[in-house]
Order: C-alpha cells, then structure tokens, then sequence
C-alpha cells in the first residue's frame, strides 16, 4: 500500500521553530554611552568588563586630581585666580577628558559608565543587565581610590592637603544636607532622562558621549560651588575616604542614586503614557 506525501510546505520558515527568547539573567548589554555592544557573556566575560571599569575610573580620578592640583593650588603657575571662572574651566575640562575615556577602547569594551549612578540609571531603563551592576560599582569605587591615591602619590603634599585635599568636594557652607541631597539627586535625574531619550532613538547614540561630556561640565560649573556638583559617587568615594572628608560623604554617595531611581521612574511613567495615548 502506497502512502500519500504531505504537499510541499509553501513557505520554509513557517515551520522552523521559534528562537527562544532571551534569558533574564542575560540579557544582551546596551551599555548606551558608547551604543550597542555584544552581550556579557560567562561571568567571566561581565569581570573583564569590570575591570576597564576600574581602569578607566582610576584614570578619571587620577586626572581629576592632576587637573585641581594645576589649576586650583595657589603654588601653582597655572592657578585661576578669579573664584568664578575656576568652577567653569574645571568643568569644562573634565567634561573633554570624561568624553575622551567614554570614547577610548577601553570605554567602548565596558560602555564607559564611570559612574555607579548611570549604571543604576542604565539598569533601571532597561539598557543593563542586573547581575552586572555589582561588579561594575564595586569597580568603579577601587578604581576611585585608586586613582586620587596614585594623585596624591605623583603630585605630593599640595595635593593631599588643603585645599586640593585628594579633589574632595563641598557644599558652600549656607547648604544644609537636604539642599545638598536634591541638587546632587536632581542633576542625575535629569541625566537619566536624557540617557533615556538617546536610547529611544538608537541612531542618535554615537552623540551620547558628547551629551554627557557635557552635561558633567554643565553640573560641575554650575553645582561646584554650591552643592560640590560631584554627582558621581565615585567621584566623591576614594577623595573623601583618603582626605578624612567624610561628613557629607553618605550624601554623595546616596543622592545620585536616588536620582537615577527618580530619573528612572519618570521615564518609565512617560512611556507608559505615551503608549496609553
């Protein structure tokens, strides 16, 4: 007895099975500030990542203590002696140089966070895996410490002591803590909502560098001189730790993570409303 063939499936695709869906626990890695990068991988692959975390963090601060020993000491021949344009020339240089390492290899392999807080951002909108952000903070604050003690190191007792004092941060003596936690909290919020918007339109990502470039150099001269304007809990981590400056030292740790929760939850009800509408 003959059997009948099945007719010819008209369309091969049709009956190839469906491609699993990607797992929770990895999801492929949009880091943002250097666009879409491969996923993380084995563990192993999410240290690597880590530790040009730590590398790159260290060279922030390591360059950031260079950069407040030469223009801010009064010994020396580079020194800005007008209070006003300090604040503005200091941003403005460490917005090039945050931009400059965010676009180096080493920034592109990791995302170039350098920032506890845009990792958490990151992770809340969607564009990082959970189980990395741990690896990725505690790098980020041994690159902090670090990279002020190998500044202290080079440049010596001018900038261990005051008033360089490893480039720890200050509030201005008239803000309380409360002031000091919202403009810390508030500066992040707003950085997380425009991490947000560049990852709404994935072809505008290769600017993202530049946008928080400058935005670091907008909150620095702007909340220098009032809240500290560090926004960065690494930024204030290993200064504070090697400087005995601790008194404010859980405000700048705990604003800019209340600001990415903030920042995060704003997007997220935008989102939700834009697709209700």
């Amino acid at each position: 007895m003959r059997t009948r063939k099945p007719p010819p499936n008209p369309d091969p695709l049709s009956s190839t099975p469906s491609l699993p869906k990607p797992s929770s626990a990895s999801p492929p890695v949009r880091p943002a500030l250097t666009g879409p990068v491969p996923a993380l991988g084995p563990p192993r692959h999410t240290l690597r990542r880590a530790a040009h975390e730590f590398g790159l963090t260290a060279a922030l601060l390591f360059l950031v203590v260079t950069a407040m020993r030469w223009l801010l000491a009064p010994d020396s021949p580079t020194a800005i002696g007008n209070p006003d344009l300090a604040p503005v020339a200091l941003g403005a240089l460490v917005g090039v140089l945050l931009t400059a390492l965010i676009l180096s290899p080493s920034g592109r392999y990791s995302g170039g966070h350098l920032n506890p807080a845009i990792t958490v951002a990151l992770w809340l909108l969607g564009a990082f895996p959970r189980r990395a952000v741990l690896p990725y903070i505690a790098a980020q604050a041994a690159g902090s410490l670090a990279g002020t003690a190998l500044g202290g190191l080079l440049w010596g007792a001018t900038a261990r002591h005051a008033p360089i004092a490893y480039a720890a941060v200050a509030p201005a003596p008239t803000w309380n803590a409360a002031a000091v936690l919202a403009a810390e909290a508030g500066a992040i919020a707003v950085v997380t909502l425009m991490l947000g918007a560049f990852l709404r339109r994935p072809s505008s990502l290769p600017r993202l560098p530049y946008a928080v470039g400058l935005a670091t150099a907008l909150i620095i001269a702007s909340l220098g001189p009032l809240s500290g304007g560090s926004a960065n809990p690494a930024r204030q981590f290993g200064p504070a730790l090697l400087s005995g400056s601790t008194t404010h030292l859980w405000i700048y740790l705990l604003a800019p993570v209340i600001g990415a929760f903030i920042g995060g939850g704003i997007w997220h009800a935008l989102e939700s409303a834009a697709n209700c509408s």
